[in-house]
């Protein structure tokens, strides 16, 4: 390897005895090259990953929301990227949160509700399993949500605090009462100050919220005391696509599916409206919030410089739009969620010439949550594992438009709930095809986003569209085998 070389310490040396010379050079042989993997591992960024549940994309100030107030991501924002065509591959929390660990589309990694734990294979592949081999000191904060196999988390995490609602509120020894989003900032706090502030660290702070307390019938969105009375004052207007013809035209299956047991319990009258969504907003603006403190304690650690943010969220949902409630299906509420990064080393980043900054920005290529694990170690300068399948977004980052991006995506749901139907189908750019291929005979969709953004038409027996079906109709069963095959463990 060629070492760097200075000219003042070249004719310095010219004057030296040859034997003290010779010293000199042996030493700098022997010492150059650990002075430099030394300065190597302490500019490493720090690494904070921020992850919400049951967020849309549109659900954020800086996407634009008319009404909730986001404060701290929307200074993200600002400051940094954001992706506004972010998808889940799998719309449900534990097999997108499996995803975000391993790298892997659920057809691969075969986690969800019901199923074994994630393989140990990948638990050694994980994101914070490979950061923490390569000297980071990794922790994770909230909603673990996955059962993995092997040393499962002790393999991944040097600090681990799992946080679980129902209910939301904790008695404290104190015999006070906190809610979980604030816990989930103290661990995190905690975990910033525990470090010796010389070993790069990569820290998960994964919300329960804005999740709902499902157990509880009247109190759906427990909300911390931080944001009490906020949107008090405020008449939400009724969720888009709420026509009562848009929710009549979706098939049997869909209108019993547990997306409407839901929408009962929920959105179904305007009062109840408008007492759960201030409530869902408040629960959105209160890990806004504890956002904010632990970045303010980065901040006062004197890290900021150095230390890379993410937010994004483990799949969307519906809050009443199409009549529906949850997640789960195939629709753009469900699959569309927030991706937010801030890369403070990039803020001189030279971009193309129709870009006139590199803070700030809003990014379109499909982006997708199996992407979040190679982002992650791109930005660390870790070699991802060749099993990963999605892409590292640091050329995006750095303002480079990779020309051979993706133009499509794989997307399914295969838990065995049957008030959840399951489906599997492909988006690009502009159709979505979805096939629910456990009706009998199955059922497919075919929306053609240009001309019909809202998804209102099914276009599968137009004949004009038969061409287009038949290849997304191929295109989803040749990435489907695609990742069924690259299973390490078959059923």
């Amino acid at each position: 390897m060629k070492r760097p070389t200075s000219c003042a310490r070249l004719q310095a040396t010219k004057s030296l005895p040859t034997a003290l010379l010779a010293a000199v050079l042996f030493l700098l042989a022997i010492c150059l090259p650990d002075a430099l993997r030394k300065v190597q591992a302490e500019e490493r960024p720090n690494i904070l990953f921020f992850l919400s549940d049951d967020q849309r994309s549109d659900l954020l100030g800086c996407a634009g929301h008319a009404i909730l107030k986001t404060p701290h991501i929307d200074a993200l924002a600002k400051k940094g990227v954001r992706f506004d065509n972010m998808f889940v591959t799998t719309s449900i929390c534990a097999a997108s949160r499996a995803t975000l660990l391993t790298g892997l589309y659920e057809r691969t990694h075969r986690f969800t509700f019901g199923t074994p734990p994630i393989d140990p294979t990948y638990v050694k592949e994980s994101y914070p399993a490979v950061l923490r081999r390569a000297g980071y000191r990794t922790g994770f904060v909230g909603k673990f949500g996955v059962s993995a196999a092997g040393g499962g988390p002790k393999e991944m995490f040097d600090f681990f605090k799992p946080l679980n609602r129902s209910p939301y509120f904790k008695k404290m020894p104190d015999g006070s009462e906190r809610h979980v989003s604030e816990i989930a900032g103290d661990h995190a706090i905690a975990f910033l100050q525990s470090g010796d502030g010389k070993q790069p660290y990569c820290l998960s702070v994964s919300f329960n919220a804005p999740h709902a307390e499902d157990g509880d019938k009247e109190n759906h969105y427990p909300w911390p005391h931080a944001v009490d009375g906020l949107y008090d004052d405020i008449e939400v207007p009724a969720p888009h696509l709420s026509e009562p013809a848009v929710f009549d035209s979706q098939p049997e299956f869909l209108r019993k599916s547990m997306n409407r047991d839901r929408w009962y319990w929920r959105w179904d009258t305007p009062e109840k409206y408008q007492k759960n969504i201030r409530a869902y907003y408040r629960m959105i603006s209160g890990v806004d919030h504890v956002i904010g403190r632990v970045l303010a304690k980065v901040e006062e650690l004197g890290q900021t410089a150095n230390t890379v943010v993410i937010f994004s969220g483990d799949n969307g949902y519906y809050a009443g739009s199409r009549g529906f409630a949850g997640k789960w299906s195939h629709y753009e509420e469900s699959l569309r969620v927030p991706l937010v990064i801030y890369d403070p080393r990039q803020q001189d980043v030279k971009l193309p010439s129709a870009q006139a900054t590199a803070t700030g920005r809003v990014l379109s290529p499909i982006v997708l949550n199996v992407d979040i694990p190679p982002t992650i170690l791109a930005l660390a300068g870790v070699a991802a594992p060749a099993r990963y399948e999605g892409r590292s977004l640091l050329p995006w980052l750095e303002g480079e438009a990779p020309s051979d991006w993706r133009t499509d995506f794989f997307c399914e749901h295969l838990f065995n709930n049957r008030s959840i139907p399951k489906w599997e189908g492909v988006r690009d750019q502009r159709y979505v095809y979805a096939r629910y291929f456990e009706q009998e005979p199955p059922f497919e969709f075919l929306h053609d986003l240009q001309a019909d953004p809202q998804q209102l038409q099914n276009l599968v027996e137009q004949k004009e569209y038969a061409k287009v079906l038949t290849q997304l109709c191929s295109r989803c069963d040749e990435l489907r085998e695609t990742y069924d095959k690259a299973r390490v463990v078959r059923p």
